[in-house]
C-alpha cells in the first residue's frame, strides 16, 4: 500500500474517535476542543488559527461548514446543530449557548474592519472586535448574518435573511434587513 493510502486510512481512524467515541475534553493541535459525543462532518474545515474551538456533546458541525478563531475563541454548547455551509468567525470572540439551531448558509462575524480615516488604506486601519454572545434555544434562520457586537436572547428566533446589527430582546421574533422585531415567542 503506498504512503497516501496508509496517511488517509491513520487521518479517517482519527477522525472517527472525533465523531463517535470522545467521552472527555480532548485537544487537538489546530485548536479544537470537544466534550462528550460530536458529529463533525468529513468536509468541515476547522482552524483554531492561534485561538481556540470547543465543541459542547451531542452538537453537529455539517458539510460545509467553516469555523475560523483568527486567534479569538468560538464556544458552541450542547446539544447544537451549525447546518450545511455556515461560517463562523471567533477573532472578536463568539459564544454560542446550547440548544441553538443555525440554518444553512448563515455568517456570523464576531468583528468589523475600521474605516474611519480615508487617507488610509482599510487593511492598515484595523479592527473593532466587540465579540456576539447567543444564548440557549435560539433558532437562526436560513442565510441569516449576525454582526459584530450583537447579543441574542435566550428563546428568540431570527428570520431566514436577516442581518442582525442590534441586540436582541429574549424570546423575540426579528426578521429583514436590517433585522426588525416582528413578534414574540410569548
Amino acid at each position: 500500500m503506498n504512503y497516501f493510502k496508509k496517511l488517509v486510512r491513520i487521518c479517517f481512524r482519527k477522525l472517527k474517535g472525533i465523531r463517535n467515541h470522545c467521552k472527555k475534553i480532548v485537544t487537538y493541535p489546530f485548536g479544537l476542543r470537544t466534550s462528550g459525543a460530536v458529529h463533525i462532518a468529513w468536509s468541515a474545515s476547522i482552524d483554531g488559527g492561534g485561538g481556540l474551538i470547543k465543541i459542547g456533546k451531542s452538537t453537529s458541525v455539517d458539510i460545509g461548514v467553516v469555523l475560523r478563531a483568527y486567534g479569538g475563541e468560538i464556544t458552541i454548547g450542547d446539544n447544537c446543530s451549525v447546518n450545511p455551509y455556515c461560517v463562523l468567525y471567533g477573532g472578536g470572540g463568539l459564544k454560542i449557548g446550547d440548544r441553538v439551531r443555525i440554518a444553512a448558509h448563515t455568517v456570523i462575524v464576531p468583528s468589523n474592519h475600521i474605516f474611519s480615516n480615508p487617507d488610509l488604506p482599510i487593511k492598515d486601519q484595523g479592527l473593532s472586535c466587540k465579540g456576539i454572545a447567543i444564548e440557549d434555544d435560539v433558532w437562526i434562520g436560513a442565510g441569516a448574518r449576525i454582526l459584530d457586537g450583537v447579543k441574542i436572547g435566550r428563546g428568540a428566533v431570527v428570520g431566514a435573511g436577516a442581518v442582525v446589527t442590534k441586540s436582541i430582546e429574549p424570546f423575540s421574533i426579528v426578521a429583514g434587513v436590517p433585522a426588525r422585531v416582528v413578534g414574540t415567542r410569548r
